[in-house]
Formats: C-alpha cells, sequence, structure tokens
C-alpha cells in the first residue's frame, strides 16, 4: 500500500512537470507496466485529478484544469491566497522566484476558472510601492515558465536594447535571474543559435502549440552562456580586475556566475561590467580583497570617488574646499 501511494504521488508530480505524457514514458519513469500506468490513473481520477487520456497509438496522458479544486488539501480561500502568495514570492529578490513562479504554474494548471479569476482581480487591486528595481511582469513569466514545462515553441516581440524590435521563433530552454533582472534562454529557430533575451522586453504572442525536443545542455553551461552573452550586450561599462585571493575563494565568495581565472598564486582574474560603475565598484569592495583594477578607466574613477567618500563619512564631517591662501598684510 506505501508502495502504491507513494508511486501516485510521484505519477501526480511527473503530469504536473509537463503537459503530454506517453503511456511508456510514463512506464519507464515509474518503472511498471503500461496497465500499471492506467491503473494508476484511475486512481488520480477517483481521487477528483482531472487527468485527460489521448487515444491513439501515441496516446498518452495529461492533468488537465477541472471544474474543481482537487484535493490538495485546500480549499478555495487557501488555493487563492496560495496563489497569491506565490506571486507575491515571484517578484520578489528572496532568492527563490523561480521555484515560486514554477510552483505557480502547476497550481494554475489545475485551478478551476473561477480561482483563476479571483486572483487575477487580486493582482489588479494590488499596487507597490515602486523601489529600486522594476518587478518582473508575471504574466510573460507565467507564459515563458509553461512553455518550457510544457516543450512548446514560443513565439513573441522582442525590444533590443536599442529599441528595434523583431520577430521571435524559440524553443524555450531556461529562465535565469541574474539582479533585477530575468533572462530566457532559447533555441532561436530562424538564426539556428542560442539566444538570451531579457524577459521584460518580449511581448507574447498566442501559443503556437508547437511541440519540440528540448536540447541537451548543462546547468552550468546554461549560467555561462547567459552571463556571457548578457555582459556582451548589456554592460556599458567593462573592465578587468585582479583580486588578490585565491580564485576557489573567489568563486565561492561571488554571487554571480562570473568566469575566475588564476592570475598567480592566490591572485584571481576575472572581467566585470555594469551599467554603473560607482554601483559595481561598492559590490567589488565589499568582496573584502585588495583589488587592482588593469582595465577600464571607468571603474578605477569609481573608486577614487567611493575612497573619497569613506574618508568623509570617518571624519564624521563634509569634505570641505581648501581655502585659497591669505594675501600677506603690509605694514
Amino acid at each position: 500500500m506505501l508502495e502504491t501511494s507513494a508511486r501516485l504521488l510521484q505519477l501526480l508530480s511527473l503530469l504536473q512537470l509537463r503537459r503530454d505524457w506517453t503511456s511508456g514514458d510514463l512506464a519507464e519513469r515509474l518503472g511498471v507496466s503500461t496497465r500499471t500506468v492506467r491503473t494508476d490513473v484511475g486512481k488520480l481520477r477517483s481521487l477528483g485529478y482531472p487527468v485527460e487520456a489521448r487515444p491513439g497509438v501515441a496516446g498518452g496522458y495529461r492533468l488537465a484544469a477541472g471544474t474543481a479544486m482537487p484535493p490538495l488539501v485546500l480549499d478555495d480561500d487557501e488555493a487563492v491566497a496560495v496563489a497569491i502568495g506565490l506571486a507575491a514570492a515571484a517578484r520578489g529578490a528572496l532568492g527563490a522566484e523561480e521555484t515560486a513562479l514554477t510552483a505557480l504554474a502547476k497550481l494554475e494548471q489545475v485551478m478551476p476558472a473561477h480561482l483563476r479569476r479571483r486572483v487575477e482581480a487580486v493582482r489588479e487591486a494590488t499596487s507597490v510601492v515602486p523601489g529600486g528595481d522594476p518587478a518582473p511582469d508575471l504574466e510573460v513569466l507565467g507564459g515563458v515558465a509553461a512553455a518550457i514545462r510544457s516543450g512548446e515553441r514560443l513565439r513573441f516581440r522582442y525590444a533590443a536594447h536599442d529599441g528595434a524590435e523583431s520577430s521571435r521563433h524559440t524553443e524555450p530552454h531556461r529562465l535565469v535571474r541574474w539582479g533585477s533582472r530575468w533572462y530566457l534562454l532559447a533555441w532561436d529557430l530562424d538564426r539556428v543559435d542560442w539566444r538570451v533575451f531579457r524577459v521584460d522586453r518580449i511581448a507574447l504572442r498566442p501559443p503556437t502549440g508547437a511541440r519540440f525536443r528540448p536540447r541537451v545542455i548543462p546547468e552550468d553551461a546554461v549560467l555561462r552562456h547567459v552571463v556571457a552573452r548578457v555582459g556582451r550586450a548589456t554592460w556599458r561599462y567593462r573592465a578587468t580586475i585582479l583580486v588578490h585571493a585565491a580564485p576557489e575563494d573567489v568563486v565561492a565568495k561571488v554571487d554571480s556566475p562570473l568566469e575566475v581565472e588564476a592570475g598567480g598564486p592566490d591572485v584571481s582574474r576575472l572581467e566585470v561590467g555594469s551599467d554603473d560603475p560607482d554601483r559595481l565598484a561598492l559590490w567589488i569592495a565589499q568582496l573584502g580583497w585588495d583589488v587592482e583594477v588593469l582595465e577600464g578607466p571607468e571603474l578605477a574613477a569609481a573608486f577614487d570617488r567611493l575612497a573619497a567618500r569613506f574618508r568623509r563619512a570617518a571624519r564624521g564631517t563634509p569634505e570641505q574646499e581648501p581655502e585659497p591662501a591669505s594675501a600677506p598684510t603690509s605694514r
């Protein structure tokens, strides 16, 4: 009984992971026969989970929205509260935004229409005091995340950093959050290459319905690709610095997937960039190691300004301009 219950939970998790599954794929993932899959699907239906079947040789199953919430130990009010909370978490900076977004997409997939309308009403009636970073468009994020999860091709209008717009036809692969911004790594079908898109510059078009087989790319390669493309395309200021610390220590402390090279014994060399050299200088200073600027006059000037500001703070008074020397008095 315990084995069967655990398998039902695993089956439910798989059905929530992507839109369509064949009987053979589910049987292989669960380590059972297709007959057992059919039996387990029947048990999920008896519990209220709306699992749809597709007929034919390549038929399979999908988890659809039903007329009532399935028994997730949540009533309607709780389901709405969870959805609103996940939406708020997806907009925040707590380090779990993508997880919250994925969970929200799973929840809304099985949420009946009248509850989705309640969630949307709360979103539309809520204002957020603006801060330093713009909040992501949750509708666009959710649409992109759903396309990634279901393996569906994505069409959208994209505005480049210079304002030029283009139409894109892609196979979305991964959402990456870097700082306050979200990026989409996708295979551009027209350009036959990987491309990185800022999500806040995407205007989604209606779903294509066309499926694709995801290309295999390791997670660390995803981050390196996004960092390389974003740095080249969007940094206004770039610099090369030496950090007087071992590369492994720098990698462990730097909260960004930057490439760090050995520059000598206990010395690391890395290329950094930003739209604001003053913020970049402050971030580097917070690492707590001695730094040398090899290339990047804007960053060097920012360090001078930061040092002067710290000196004024240490004295507790604003720095005063030196008074001109007085002329000698005649007697």
